[in-house]
């Protein structure tokens, strides 16, 4: 089969791209300064490797970051079990992303069956290096992961593309509707695509996209996050019966936002606990200097009784947080957020029994969030002072905050097997080439 042929644009960022070399190896070594890099590991990012190919089967897939790694999972785990010869190579774009995956590799005894490395960045050079090496067997990436001089190199080499849980938000349906020539020879080289809601599903369709199927979101579909049973045991008997919240997955300019509404609710509920859990775990020492040094878990300190806020900076504890606290606010959806959010993911605090509140600034899960708010599972508070008279109605109503707890639940199940569904796809795929 003669290779695909793609258009001049593509030609004009690979060029691009390969100009800006220098200049993205120079940000790399930045980005080691602040942890958003392991220096040890920056060849990974041109496609420079010294850990061999496994034999046989190797199925690459690529997430961006925490939430698409968390979707991945019960998938990674599904094929894992469905096929004794298969190998994975998960490549991620985020330091955290990264820790987590080791962790949970750890917890679930895949890490002899799956691989980590991190994801060569979009030069045509660098991507070529790691497809010489690791020489997959197909790829897949995930929501929005589309990078082009990846897909064209694939492409090229006849290795099977396929996007489990497309996203496309309006805004970016809109910024792509403006060069259709590029998605329709992008997208057509993808051997399958679902996207995780009808609404995204149509939205790739009017991009030129014509192999896409919805068949659920693999977000809905993913395991409770893990605990620590004993650690949950300890905290429930140090807060006892004192008023809790949580503002999880916070991003800059809303920890201070939470801090002031913090101090109003406590005006009613003056033992009141505000539990911030940043969604950059390294942020935890600024934050907390900021916020007249309150206590940080990263630095086993746990709130005293005269002390309000709390900084839960840690790795992989948001599972433990959301047993611990039933009231849950979600971050990156503040007005006050910078950059502009997009909110997180709704369904995690869904499946441990959480009443949950987003800001206005939520479009990246439009779908969920607009499903669970119909069915009384969450409520989106259009700005700080109807979050503050959320979190007091759930303080002071837990009739209520049960009655939210059981139908976020409720949605939060609504792709149950959704994972075995994939796997099987995704293996016949293979077998196909």
């Amino acid at each position: 089969m003669k290779p695909p042929r793609f258009g001049l644009p593509f030609a004009l960022w690979a060029a691009a791209a390969t100009l800006a070399a220098p200049a993205i190896r120079l940000n790399l070594r930045r980005r080691v300064a602040t942890g958003k890099e392991i220096g040890k590991r920056l060849g990974e990012r041109r496609g420079i490797e010294t850990a061999p190919r496994p034999d046989g089967t190797l199925l690459w897939l690529h997430a961006a970051s925490v939430g698409e790694t968390l979707s991945l999972l019960p998938l990674i785990d599904t094929l894992c079990r469905s096929r004794g010869d298969l190998r994975l190579l998960l490549t991620t774009g985020t330091v955290s992303a990264q820790r987590l995956l080791q962790q949970r590799l750890d917890e679930d005894g895949l890490a002899d069956r799956v691989q980590h490395r991190f994801t060569p960045l979009d030069v045509p050079a660098w991507i070529d290096r790691f497809l010489d090496h690791w020489r997959p067997d197909m790829l897949v990436l995930v929501e929005s992961e589309l990078w082009p001089n990846l897909i064209v190199r694939c492409a090229r080499r006849g290795i099977p593309l396929v996007l489990l849980n497309a996203r496309m938000s309006a805004r970016s349906a809109r910024a792509w509707g403006m060069a259709r020539f590029v998605t329709r020879q992008m997208f057509g080289a993808f051997a399958w695509i679902t996207a995780r809601s009808a609404q995204d599903a149509a939205r790739l369709r009017g991009l030129g996209a014509a192999a896409v199927e919805h068949d659920g979101d693999l977000k809905q579909a993913a395991a409770p996050l893990p605990v620590d049973e004993a650690e949950l045991d300890r905290l429930r008997q140090l807060l006892g019966d004192r008023p809790v919240w949580l503002a999880a997955s916070t991003h800059a300019g809303e920890e201070t936002r939470i801090a002031l509404l913090h101090r109003a609710i406590a005006t009613r509920y003056p033992t009141l606990l505000t539990v911030i859990a940043p969604r950059h775990p390294e942020r935890g020492a600024a934050i907390a200097a900021e916020l007249d040094d309150a206590p940080r878990r990263a630095e086993a300190s746990d709130p005293a009784p005269e002390q309000g806020i709390w900084i839960c900076d840690t790795l992989g504890e948001l599972g433990l947080l959301y047993r611990l606290i039933g009231i849950v606010f979600i971050g990156n959806s503040l007005a006050a957020v910078e950059p502009p959010g997009g909110g997180h993911n709704p369904l995690e605090p869904a499946r441990l029994g959480c009443a949950i509140a987003i800001g206005p600034l939520a479009q990246n899960f439009e779908e969920d969030v607009s499903r669970m708010r119909e069915a009384g599972g969450l409520v989106v508070a259009p700005d700080e002072p109807a979050l503050q008279a959320w979190v007091e109605r759930m303080l002071s109503q837990p009739e209520q905050r049960q009655a939210m707890a059981d139908a976020a639940l409720e949605q939060a199940n609504a792709s149950a097997g959704l994972p075995e569904r994939l796997a099987r796809r995704l293996l016949q795929l293979l077998d196909r080439h």
